[in-house]
């Protein structure tokens, strides 16, 4: 008991508190296409040409995230929602433990690091297989922290991590950009040193060996050496850009961007409250993930899992400089032991039950019908109306699902649809000049798309199209002629 001190209660505290700040109830359309597809992978195998919709039947596709889809799968099978809820918490506090064990001082400042960083990260947090890459990053720059700034040389660990991560999520190419940050940064150090100067291009030249011998681990896949091209094809879709809000920039007007500008504006505050330099890897870090950040809003979580440990570092040195610095209680008294333990029952208590009422089958029926056409689905599913369909993007992943005998016109498979698709899809989705024309071409029967849409308002006013249902959200329009 009396190893139960004051830091060790806060740092229990802190992870229990990021736990059920992290569970939240499963919304996300995506993350149903992604069940599907472990469904399909495990029961007929890899996939290897599109089997759910029916405009891009048959065409190549890479399913670059199916171990992560199997293990969605797995969860959804014996747990439903809340199994998933949970597994996402799950990982996304096992990525803050790597950035709290990367960060610096004492357990009191990590704490409130920690929780800032979180707060920043947790609003991409969703059951999908980013989250694993979103563990394997802080992984990997916890690795590398330790290397250039402790001396513990545990870079080969990041090639057998290589072979695990490129058979769960296309995010792999993170733990590249990370290596290539520190090497530039280190270069630069190495430049600009003085008698330091051999020990920074020694670790150079350790850095780029690591990331040489991973290059060959990624073709460890199903799908080989195709499998480098898919991040470069990824970013060279336009309309992810263009219509994605989470490859838009982040709107700040928006109250969850807050978190990343107060994270942001710490950093910058931390750097100059005290007599610690900048290192130049950190500074090549925090320019790389705030440009990323910038430019895409998903790369927000990596900016936190970077940017919380060098706020870490220099706050640390700060507070030391102005004799603020608390010092460390090695043993509690057994009193003040029991009062510990007693706060850590309590807090547990309480996520404890934060997590149950999240988790209420009432709370997520209604949170998904918010987001899920549930009732619309539910129509179709007893109406059976012809196909084929025309539907929303934002819905196709949770109709992959739920209606599986109705082929998707698309969903958020952007790496299959294209520019071109995804551009007339939009034509038609908001009722401009060519909607008709794409609808015929594709003998649409059937369309369940937003109420408040631009395609739902021609489709009112057209005479041979009946409104077969309707609620706040969705929409279900069947035609009456063949075209």
């Amino acid at each position: 008991m009396r190893q139960l001190t004051i830091e060790r209660t806060a740092a229990v505290v802190v992870f229990l508190l990021l736990f059920a700040l992290a569970v939240r109830i499963p919304a996300d359309s995506d993350m149903y296409w992604h069940i599907a597809s472990g469904e399909y992978t495990l029961t007929q195998g890899f996939i290897r040409a599109d089997p759910f919709s029916f405009t891009k039947a048959g065409a190549a596709w890479i399913n670059h995230s199916w171990g992560a889809q199997l293990v969605l799968y797995i969860v959804w099978t014996a747990a439903g929602s809340a199994g998933l809820a949970l597994y996402t918490a799950a990982l996304a506090t096992a990525g803050m433990y790597f950035v709290y064990r990367t960060s610096s001082g004492s357990v009191y400042l990590r704490a409130f690091a920690l929780v800032l960083g979180a707060s920043t990260a947790a609003v991409f947090w969703s059951p999908r297989p980013q989250m694993f890459s979103f563990v394997f990053s802080a992984f990997v720059l916890y690795l590398l922290r330790d290397y250039t700034l402790r001396g513990k040389d545990r870079l080969w660990w990041i090639v057998p991590l290589m072979v695990v991560w490129v058979n769960l999520h296309a995010g792999f190419s993170i733990g590249f950009i990370l290596l290539s940050v520190y090497i530039a940064g280190e270069a630069a150090a190495a430049v600009f040193a003085g008698e330091s100067r051999s020990l920074h291009w020694g670790r150079v030249r350790r850095l780029a060996l690591v990331a040489l011998a991973a290059v060959p681990a990624l073709a460890i896949n199903p799908y080989g050496l195709q499998i480098y091209a898919v991040p470069f094809q990824t970013l060279g879709i336009g309309a992810l850009q263009e219509y994605i809000q989470e490859w838009n920039s982040p709107n700040f007007h928006e109250r969850h961007t807050w978190p990343f500008i107060a994270l942001l504006l710490a950093v910058l505050g931390a750097v100059g409250a005290g007599s610690r330099r900048l290192r130049w890897t950190d500074y090549a870090l925090l320019s790389v993930t705030i440009f990323m950040s910038l430019t895409a809003g998903r790369n927000i979580a990596l900016f936190a899992v970077a940017a919380t440990p060098v706020l870490t570092d220099h706050l640390d040195t700060a507070l030391a400089e102005r004799g603020w610095a608390l010092r460390s209680v090695q043993r509690a008294t057994p009193r003040m032991a029991r009062l510990n333990l007693l706060i850590l029952i309590l807090v547990a208590a309480g996520s404890l039950l934060k997590i149950v009422l999240v988790l209420d089958a009432k709370a997520v029926r209604d949170a998904q019908a918010q987001f899920l056409p549930l009732d619309a689905v539910g129509y179709i599913q007893i109406a059976q109306p012809a196909g084929p369909i025309f539907n929303s993007y934002n819905w196709g992943g949770y109709l992959i699902f739920a209606l599986p005998d109705y082929p998707v016109f698309t969903d958020g498979r952007t790496d299959l649809y294209g520019d071109a698709f995804l551009t007339e899809y939009l034509a038609a989705a908001t009722g401009g000049a060519r909607w008709r024309e794409i609808l015929d071409r594709f003998s649409i029967q059937l369309v369940l798309i937003e109420s408040t849409s631009g395609l739902a308002r021609a489709l009112r006013e057209t005479p041979s199209w009946t409104l077969a249902y309707e609620d706040a959200l969705a929409v279900v329009f069947t035609r009456e002629v063949q075209p």
